[in-house]
């Protein structure tokens, strides 16, 4: 939950792959969502191909398919049935259900060695109570996994609800390890941020005829209630008898409600018709929008369900502005995608993906009483003097946000951590320098003195909800983000367009460092070839070189596709087979990888490694070992590995399977669809 913040705020993991490119037509502007239960099918066929142990299960939270049929599909995890915080992961996968990327959030290992807490549940609640700083309504602890940062370990995730002192509801998770008592990490998930209305003039709304009333209440559920005063509740659905709301000042309780209204319209309406995602879920339903809060409150909030929107100062100014309305339902698009976290660089994403969007949606509602701009909250006064809660085009003009990225930047309040992401939305559109843009003067400096041209605010809206969909995870940061947004570009407009040149340079303007993914200039690259021969094996034992006998369509032992595979072991006998073949990595690339399917089965037992497998990059006379298997802990599913060989591009090296087998008792390891991808 977010919320706008007074004194210029507003309220409202590490992701370690780079997609392999599509084709600016395969990843069109607007993707079509599954449901979750789509992904729910495939859930074990992931697991496995992941090589995830037994303890771990895949939770399906979303999945985005493009229209080539390439899949974005976002998993949690759960591990000996507990929630593991900061396990999150986003696949990517081909039409035909193939993985070609992984991004893990912060780490792929979420294991802890004991799921048996040392610190009790009430002393974590005491913590937690002690961090809220109010007076608890309620307090619960549940015991998780913590795998956001450093090594997992186990947690209480322990949730106090209360209310703050300046009004604002509070749901205030602190997680609590669960052997030593210190606290890990905290977060709220508040996260503030024909009718007449007080912002946009009088404004055409979609009511619902109830009897012999109209309800404020749209087709798709967008609804407005009255809590007239109250701080909790879900308030009083406004009604009227002509159809006709508020009057366009306070001294009408509607006005406020037409603005409210009007804002979860116009939002719904954006993301639908513009990006394609069809509501805060993605399933066609509204939200509730809940008006005159508490007493004279000067936020407004996002609570993972609704919008809550106080009166303001003196109850003079509602916070119920299009652009504040969006930013709040934006929280829960970022909530219901990426989930980016509330602390550190993911912080300030999350809350300049609001800004962003709700900058989005003011323009696409083109009212001419509130004309579209890169200025946040410049209508509700939030400050008392007439200025902006915040400048996207140079957002250190409120006197606390930052204009350039920084490593000591996560230490920020989200608020003012966002603004070197509105800074790089802001170049990206329109680039930098003195211009009057629909009325307004802006200046916008870069931090490396570079000039930046921008590509037009709509194409950049769609790279920026398009790394949101389906690049970032909960714990990305602001390098994350610039390899996210660039891949998304060159995906969408191609590696040569200048969108993709606008995003990659906006984000060297604002001091984000470089990573692997870059326009550089040249065209959109096709999704590259496998660089080994007879990859499958299926034309025999050829181009492989090493002892005969391992490459076989011997029935003993399944292949995973086609009738060949490479059997090493399964002899019960001493024995070392080994299989080999050179490969040459282009210098050009930005990626190499290389992936295969192993089946492990042992007759051995106990926990002692008896036989191996080791694979191997032999680099002349240097030879490095990926990674060893043995008969301790095999599995008979086909599982997919995968490993990184960009540090050998510019040389032709050897990829090699080593088996080595004791006097007695077999383990087979069987390897089948070999592959090195590079992009």
């Amino acid at each position: 939950m977010s919320r706008l913040t007074t004194g210029a705020a507003l309220a409202v993991a590490a992701a370690a792959a780079v997609a392999t490119p599509l084709s600016a037509a395969a990843a069109a502007p607007q993707s079509t969502a599954a449901t979750p239960s789509a992904a729910s099918a495939a859930a074990d066929r992931d697991h496995a191909a992941l090589g995830l142990s037994t303890d771990q299960t895949l939770v399906p939270r979303s999945v985005v398919t493009d229209r080539d049929g390439t899949q974005h599909v976002r998993y949690d995890r759960t591990f000996k049935g507990l929630r593991v915080l900061g396990g999150d992961l986003v696949l990517d996968k081909t039409s035909s259900g193939g993985l070609r990327t992984v991004r893990w959030n912060a780490t792929d290992q979420v294991a802890v060695s004991s799921t048996t807490p040392t610190v009790s549940e009430s002393a974590a609640e005491a913590s937690g109570a002690r961090r809220a700083g109010y007076a608890a309504r309620t307090t619960n602890g549940d015991l998780v996994v913590w795998a956001g940062s450093g090594s997992p370990r186990l947690a209480w995730d322990v949730l106090t609800e209360g209310v703050r002192a300046d009004q604002t509801p509070s749901r205030l998770h602190t997680v609590v390890d669960a052997r030593t008592g210190a606290v890990i990490t905290s977060w709220d998930e508040i996260e503030n941020g024909s009718g007449n209305s007080m912002y946009s003039g009088t404004v055409t709304l979609n009511t619902t005829l109830s009897g012999s009333s109209y309800l404020l209440k749209d087709s798709v559920g967008n609804y407005t209630t009255d809590l007239n005063g109250a701080t909790s509740g879900t308030g009083t659905q406004f009604t009227d008898a002509d159809d006709v709301w508020g009057n366009g000042t306070t001294s009408s309780r509607q006005t406020a409600a037409v603005d409210a209204e009007y804002g979860a319209e116009k939002t719904f309406a954006y993301y639908k018709n513009v990006l394609g995602r069809n509501g805060i879920w993605d399933n066609g339903t509204g939200a509730r929008s809940r008006v005159h809060y508490g007493n004279a409150y000067n936020n407004a909030f996002w609570d993972g369900t609704q919008m809550t929107y106080g009166d303001g100062a003196n109850n003079a100014k509602p916070l119920t502005a299009i652009d504040v309305a969006a930013h709040e339902m934006s929280h829960g698009v970022t909530e219901n995608t990426a989930a980016l976290n509330y602390s550190g660089d993911a912080g300030g994403l999350n809350e300049a993906t609001s800004d962003i969007f709700g900058t989005a949606v003011e323009w696409y509602a083109n009212s001419p009483s509130d004309p579209g701009d890169y200025l946040i909250g410049e209508k509700i006064d939030i400050n008392g003097n007439g200025t902006p809660l915040r400048y996207m085009d140079k957002p250190s003009k409120d006197g606390a946000s930052k204009d350039c990225w920084s490593s000591s930047l996560g230490s920020l309040d989200p608020h003012y951590s966002s603004g070197p992401l509105n800074h790089w939305f802001y170049l990206a559109s329109e680039g930098s320098g003195a211009k009057t843009i629909n009325g307004v003067a802006y200046n916008s400096p870069t931090c490396d003195g570079s000039t930046v041209t921008g590509a037009g605010r709509s194409n950049i809206e769609k790279v920026w909800y398009r790394t949101l969909s389906t690049k970032l995870t909960s714990g990305s940061t602001y390098l994350n983000a610039r390899e996210g947004a660039i891949t998304s570009a060159i995906e969408l407009f191609g590696a040569s367009s200048a969108t993709c040149a606008a995003v990659e340079k906006a984000f060297t303007a604002i001091a984000v460092p470089a990573g692997s993914a870059s326009c550089s200039g040249g065209t959109t690259p096709p999704p590259s070839g496998n660089l080994l021969q007879n990859p499958g094996f299926e034309s025999g034992a050829t181009v492989w070189t090493g002892t005969s006998g391992p490459i076989t369509n011997d029935t003993g032992r399944p292949a995973r596709t086609g009738s060949w595979k490479m059997w090493l072991g399964g002899n019960g006998t001493t024995a070392t087979e080994t299989e080999q073949q050179s490969v040459s990595i282009p210098s050009t690339v930005t990626s190499a990888t290389l992936s295969f399917y192993l089946r492990t089965d042992t007759a051995e037992s106990g926990t002692t490694a008896y036989d191996t497998m080791k694979v191997q990059v032999v680099d002349g006379s240097t030879t490095t070992t990926l990674a060893t298997y043995s008969n301790v802990g095999t599995n008979a599913t086909y599982t997919l590995k995968s490993f990184n060989l960009t540090a050998w591009k510019g040389k032709t090296v050897a990829v090699k399977f080593l088996m080595n087998e004791d006097s007695s008792l077999q383990t087979s390891f069987v390897v089948d669809d070999t592959s090195v991808a590079t992009s």
